[in-house]
This record gives C-alpha cells, sequence and structure tokens, in this order.
C-alpha cells in the first residue's frame, strides 16, 4: 500500500516536471527567436515605432472683442465619474453622507432638487456589487472652479480614489462665452471633410482659420527604462489671438433693438451692422431669424453679407454718380415727374405720392423712382453698361475681405444696349434688378458721412501671437469716392429725409440724435413674380447727422402685424440704438437723459426712458467681473414680460446680466456677490418691496 502511494506521488511529481520543462522549453524556444532568429525583424520594428512622429495640435487662438473680452475660446470642462467597483469603496460612507452631498448640489446645480439628486446618485447603489457602473457620471460639463468646490464635499473630499471611485476627465471645447451674440459673424469650428482635425466652419473661425488655428509640432517615442513615452521634437506654435472691432456694449444694444422690433412686427429675419464712420470698425453685426424650433428669435444665417435687391436705399448711390458726373448741376434743379413714366416701352415707372414736380433734393427726401430713373437716363440712356463700369470704377464691386466667411460682391449687370439694357438701367438705378449685401450699401452711407473718403468696413483690428502684436490699420477701398463737396450735398438730402416736410421718414426725428438716411422698400420674388405682400424693409443711414460718429443699416424682412413700413420697422431699429447710445454718452455728449423729456415735433412716438443704471460705469465694472468664469462670461438676452407691480420677480438661475436687467426694470437696486449664474436671491420672489429697494443675488 505504501509502495503504490510512493508511486503515485513520484508520477505527480514527474508530471509536473514534465510540464514545468515543456512550458519553459516553449519559452525558451520564443526567447531564442525574438532574441536571435527574429532579432532583426523586432529590432527593427522598435526602430520604426522610435522613429515615427506623431503630430501635436496646435491650441488654438482666441478671438476677443474690442476691449478683450473672450468671444470664442478653448476651456477645459471637467466630468466626474464614480467607479462603484473600486476595490475599497466605502459604501457606509457614501449612504452617511448622500444627505449633504444632495443638499449641497441642489443648490449649486438647481438642475435637479435635493430628492431628484438623491433618486439618481442612489441608483448604483440598489444594484448587486459586482453590477454597479464603473463609471457612473455624477455631473457632467463643469468648469475648474465648481470641480475644486466639488471636491470639498464630504465623501468626494477623500484623497485615496479607491475610497470613494472619483473619477475625473478633463476635455478642451471651444466656447462661445457670450452666447449667441454675433454668433454667426464669430463663426464655429469642427471637423472638415479634408480631416478630423477641428478647423474653422463659418464665420471669422473659417475666414481667418489659418491664424486662428496655429502650426502643429511633432513628437516621437523614446525608449525609457520600463516604458516608450513620447518626445517632443517640435514644439506646437499655439494660433494667433485675434482681437475683432466688436463692442460689447454696442453689440447688446444693436441685438436688443433688433429683436425686439423683429417680436413687435412679427418678421421673418432682419439683420442690422452698426460701424465707425472714421475707421470702418464694425462694432456691432446681428443677424436674427425666427426659431423653428420654439419661440423667439435666434442667431440665424449671416445675411449682412449676402445679396438681395436693396430697394430705395441704393438710390443714394446713384445720386453720388449723378453728382459726380455732372449728370445734375444743382440740389435745387428741378425735374418733372408726374404721375407715371414709361421709359423705353417699359411698364410705366410710379411713385407711391406721385407730383408734377421735385427739385434734385426732394428726390431723395420723397424717394422718387421717377425722378432717380430720369436723372440716370440722361447721361446713360445710350450706353446702359455705362453705369456699371462707373459703379466698378468707385470700387463698389470689390471684395471687401472683411474677415467673414461667405461675404458676397453685389450684382450690378453690364447690361447691353438695347432696348431690355436700358429698361434694366431705369430699374438698377432705384434698387431693383441687382443684389447687394446690406454690408456694402452701409459702406456708400459710411463713405459720405466720412466726407467722401470710402473706409474698408472690417472686424480684425489686431493679431496678438507669441512673437508678434499686430496692429492692423484702416484701409481704403478709395481713398475718395467722391468729392467732399459732394458727400457734404448728400449728407443735406439724407438729413431732409428725416427732417424734410415730406420726408420719408419723418418719424424719426427727435430732439436728442439727429438721424440721417434713407428707408427702402423691396417687394420679394417668388415664382419669378413679385409678390407685393412680402417686402423687405430697409434703412441706412448715420448719426449724428450734424458730425457722423456711426453709420448703421437695418434689413427686416416681411413683417406681419403692427409695423409694416421702412420707417417704422428698420427705421425704428436706428433709431433706438441711437437713442440708446445717447442715454450711455456715448455720442460724445454727457449722459444725462431724463424721463419724460419733451418728444420733437412730428414725432408720433413717445421718446423711450432709460434708466440711471443701464449708464452706471460701476454697475458695468460689477458685472463684467461678476460674468468672469475661468476665463469666459454668461450669454444675455433682454429679459422679456412684466412683473406684478410692487413684488419682486423670480431670477433663480438666470444668467447675472438678465437677473440684473429684470430686477433694474423692475424698480429695484441690485446688490451682486459671487460668480456665474444666479443660486438664490433676498427678497424671494413674489415678496412685496418698494421700488428703489435693495434684492440681493447670490451666484455660483
Amino acid at each position: 500500500m505504501a509502495l503504490d502511494n510512493r508511486t503515485n506521488i513520484f508520477f505527480r511529481y514527474g508530471l509536473v516536471v514534465g510540464l514545468i520543462l515543456l512550458v519553459s522549453g516553449w519559452v525558451m524556444r520564443y526567447l531564442v527567436h525574438t532574441t536571435v532568429i527574429d532579432a532583426e525583424a523586432w529590432n527593427h520594428k522598435a526602430d520604426t515605432e522610435l522613429s515615427r512622429s506623431y503630430p501635436i495640435l496646435p491650441e488654438r487662438g482666441n478671438i476677443l472683442a474690442a476691449d478683450g473680452s473672450i468671444l470664442a475660446a478653448n476651456l477645459r470642462f471637467y466630468t466626474v465619474r464614480i467607479d462603484f467597483r473600486s476595490e475599497r469603496f466605502n459604501s457606509k460612507l457614501y449612504l452617511d453622507t448622500i444627505e449633504t452631498i444632495c443638499d449641497s448640489l441642489a443648490a449649486r446645480f438647481p438642475r435637479r432638487t435635493k430628492e431628484q439628486w438623491k433618486t439618481y446618485l442612489l441608483q448604483p447603489m440598489t444594484k448587486l456589487k459586482e453590477e454597479r457602473p464603473r463609471a457612473f457620471p455624477v455631473i457632467t460639463n463643469i468648469n475648474y472652479a465648481q470641480l475644486q468646490w466639488l471636491r470639498t464635499l464630504p465623501f468626494f473630499n477623500i484623497k485615496n480614489p479607491n475610497r470613494n471611485g472619483l473619477v475625473v476627465e478633463d476635455y478642451l471645447k471651444r466656447v462661445n462665452p457670450y452666447g449667441n451674440m454675433a454668433r454667426r459673424s464669430i463663426g464655429g469650428v469642427g471637423e472638415t471633410r479634408e480631416c478630423a482635425e477641428v478647423h474653422g466652419i463659418s464665420g471669422l473661425e473659417k475666414a481667418l482659420d489659418s491664424l486662428l488655428y496655429g502650426i502643429p509640432g511633432t513628437a516621437r517615442k523614446v525608449a525609457l527604462t520600463r516604458d516608450m513615452v513620447p518626445w517632443t521634437e517640435v514644439p506646437a506654435v499655439p494660433g494667433y489671438d485675434i482681437v475683432t472691432t466688436i463692442d460689447i456694449n454696442l453689440q447688446d444694444v444693436v441685438e436688443n433693438e433688433l429683436n425686439s422690433m423683429l417680436e413687435y412686427c412679427d418678421a421673418d429675419w432682419g439683420v442690422a451692422v452698426l460701424m465707425d464712420v472714421a475707421t470702418g470698425d464694425i462694432k456691432a453685426i446681428s443677424n436674427l431669424e425666427k426659431n423653428d424650433r420654439g419661440a423667439g428669435y435666434i442667431e440665424g444665417m449671416n445675411r449682412a453679407v449676402l445679396g438681395y435687391e436693396p430697394g430705395s436705399v441704393v438710390k443714394t448711390l446713384s445720386m453720388m454718380v449723378a453728382l459726380e458726373d455732372g449728370i445734375v448741376s444743382s440740389p435745387n434743379e428741378v425735374i418733372a415727374t408726374g404721375s407715371g413714366w414709361a421709359y423705353a416701352g417699359g411698364n410705366r415707372i410710379t411713385d407711391s405720392h406721385g407730383v408734377n414736380s421735385l427739385t434734385v433734393a426732394e428726390v431723395i427726401e420723397r424717394s422718387s423712382n421717377i425722378g432717380m430713373a430720369k436723372i440716370i437716363t440722361r447721361k446713360y440712356d445710350s450706353h446702359p453698361g455705362g453705369f456699371y463700369s462707373r459703379v466698378k470704377q468707385m470700387g463698389f464691386l470689390e471684395p471687401m475681405n472683411t474677415g467673414i466667411a461667405g461675404e458676397s460682391t453685389p450684382r450690378f449687370d453690364s447690361v447691353p444696349t438695347d432696348r431690355g439694357g436700358r429698361i434694366a438701367l431705369s430699374r438698377m438705378c432705384y434698387g431693383y434688378a441687382t443684389e447687394i449685401p446690406p454690408l456694402y450699401t452701409l459702406s456708400i452711407y459710411n463713405a459720405i458721412a466720412n466726407g467722401g473718403r470710402y473706409v474698408r468696413p472690417r472686424l480684425v483690428q489686431r493679431l496678438i501671437g507669441a512673437d508678434r502684436d499686430s496692429v492692423l490699420p484702416v484701409t481704403y477701398i478709395r481713398d475718395r469716392v467722391c468729392s467732399e463737396q459732394n458727400a457734404e450735398l448728400l449728407r443735406k438730402m439724407l438729413t431732409r429725409v428725416v427732417w424734410g416736410d415730406h420726408g420719408t421718414a419723418r418719424r424719426l426725428r427727435n430732439d436728442n440724435v439727429r438721424i440721417a438716411g434713407k428707408t427702402g422698400t423691396c417687394y420679394m420674388i417668388e415664382d419669378r413674380h413679385y409678390n407685393k405682400s412680402k417686402k423687405r424693409l430697409a434703412f441706412c443711414g448715420f448719426f449724428p447727422a450734424e458730425n457722423p460718429k456711426y453709420s448703421a443699416i437695418v434689413l427686416i424682412s416681411s413683417p406681419r402685424r403692427n409695423a409694416m413700413g421702412a420707417p417704422s420697422t428698420s427705421g425704428e431699429v436706428v433709431k433706438g440704438i441711437a437713442m440708446k447710445l445717447y442715454s450711455r454718452g456715448l455720442l460724445d455728449n454727457s449722459s444725462d437723459f431724463h424721463e419724460g423729456k419733451k418728444a420733437a415735433v412730428g414725432e408720433p412716438d413717445k421718446v423711450p426712458t432709460y434708466h440711471a443704471s443701464a449708464v452706471n460705469p460701476d454697475r458695468a465694472k460689477q458685472l463684467h467681473s461678476s460674468l468672469a468664469i475661468g476665463g469666459s462670461h454668461r450669454s444675455y438676452r433682454a429679459p422679456s414680460g412684466t412683473t406684478a407691480p410692487g413684488t419682486v420677480p423670480s431670477v433663480r438661475g438666470l444668467s447675472v446680466r438678465e437677473a440684473v436687467a429684470r430686477l433694474e426694470n423692475a424698480g429695484y437696486n441690485v446688490e451682486l456677490h459671487g460668480i456665474g449664474s444666479v443660486r438664490s436671491q433676498s427678497p424671494a420672489a413674489g415678496t412685496k418691496a418698494s421700488k428703489g429697494a435693495k434684492v440681493v443675488i447670490n451666484l455660483n
């Protein structure tokens, strides 16, 4: 019996030893193959891996407003996860502190209530340990300050990640801190069809992508004692920071004025551009259209650089040609007009308010199609293409290269000398049979305001890089598009459009800012025919008329109610912009604008009232500092709706600007604490409080 046991033991030992020797032989065989027979192949593979270069993607540059505020930037965000199956996960402590955690999260991140947070965070604990998630998302898309705050909470403040299973993921994201403000002009980024790298796909992001993107670097792997790690050979060069001409305060005014009018008249879309007369700097640009997925208006297609039939705003360009070419000798020269004119056998050209005769100046003041057609055809009747050549000579058809992607040039046809060409000429001169982007129309009015100097509109004024800080100079399409004398005559004509007895924009008169400009109405084409029930309504001009500082154009499409004319829609937007700038002391005036100031004679609308806080520089500084979150800002949209008199409105969850605007519009003084969006307010919403009372809002 003992012998049999010994035999079995030796057999087992022999079997184990044999298996060990077999495995050792197999290992030795592959070791010899690897180190001797296949050594050359493995060395070649290692050399290939070590010599291979890997691209290092550069950091994309920021897009900044004129004052340095960030309009677009790469910011780092974080997602916090919990590994509920980590080796030493402290389940008891997690359950003991869940009440405190959820209470804090509900106060800081009111996207869920305390009970909702508790239900959400306890979901994994209802499962068996081996079935619990290893990467449960606690919260996503938070900034660094919020991450640091989260780490102070009970359970999350444990240093050992094995005890709380805490995992933090970080990633870069291109953000627009001001939300949709000038969104289309700033543009967006994304992967292109050509490559998976992130490049600009619209707006400034696309037009200036080569500057913003930077220069990729290279890296290769090097062998260390225990691993192969990347080693930088050529460092990546970050992209340039681009300083735009956009003024955040002016952009805010323009967007809100345009948005208010679009809602008032229920239009399809609208575009507004505000430009500095002397430099051509685009201080504000807004493109709003109806939101197909909800209420209100959102940033839409960048129509400021797309061509449309301009209507009567182009008469100013035609009058400039007439003055420069000597077609008319004096603004007082009389033109026979009448109620209609059948030129070259075409359809009768008519005026909405026809009279027997008009002076040259009144052709602009009353916006006479007949008068303008008769003036231009005096010279170009026999060679209609000459009008096209004259406009081209002025530089009006050249690319502006403003930096806005998608920019198109005006379409003025070089028409033949036959009857059809003559008819086309008579239409082009007052705004039909041609297509002009609003920005080009504005450039001509800006030149008139600038004494005839044809400055180039621009959206970029400075490039900032590691080795360069370049201020781009003001440039000119033409040093002079018309004489200073003719520019003065045109300014007087455009001033009469608002201040003349028969001006088409008389409703824009006010005692504070004299506006000069021209209205324009154009029927829209549908199925190759004009639909007279749908109009595009324009107003282009400058202010103050006596010493122009800003030029502006507004184009509104298809209003349906309340206001249906160019002065009452687009004109009112320009007037509202001018009044807001005046109230804030931005027109070289003192900002002592008070409620109840008497309107000008002939002005049908009441002059708006502006709260003193709207022009308080200390408030502006407080708002600016309160908005800063990791180098970014919150978006702003003017509040809509009102609250019951004497009742504090609710502002919880709103951005700081929206909250301040809502409270101050209700008549309360505001005190801010913290940064971010509104976490709480005192007094609470619905509390009765007299006007002038202080409301404290605490921010995240």
